[in-house]
């Protein structure tokens, strides 16, 4: 599964992107070309499965563009991108962290009528 994380900025009507860690670039005349190209570009680099992206607005002339390859949830198709979050600090490129271990779960005893020295039919 690979990462990669772009900067994206506008400027004189024209969009550019550098990736956050790695060498792959592109700019285009809108997002939509931009976004486009970047996919492709992460494609020539893994092609290992599924790709999802997602780009964010930072103000109207930035943007940060995330392209997921693999991690099973893309089945093969493009998912498109616009979802609000954006994990900015992972690397692009290099593989995902790994979830951290769960959380015991502490059962919780159910409280009896008893313990709340009332009954409901009294």
């Amino acid at each position: 599964m690979g990462v990669f994380t772009f900067v994206c900025r506008s400027s004189g009507g024209e969009w550019s992107a550098k990736q956050l860690s790695g060498d792959l670039e592109g700019s285009a005349a809108s997002t939509f070309a931009l976004q486009r190209q970047l996919v492709q570009a992460a494609l020539a680099v893994d092609s290992s499965g599924g790709v999802q992206s997602s780009f964010s607005m930072v103000s109207p002339t930035s943007a940060v563009f995330q392209v997921i390859i693999g991690g099973g949830g893309g089945g093969g198709a493009f998912i498109g991108g616009g979802a609000p979050s954006v994990g900015a600090a992972a690397g692009g490129g290099a593989a995902a962290p790994e979830a951290p271990p769960a959380e015991e779960k502490k059962e919780e005893k159910e409280e009896s009528d008893d313990d709340m020295g009332f009954s409901l039919f009294d």
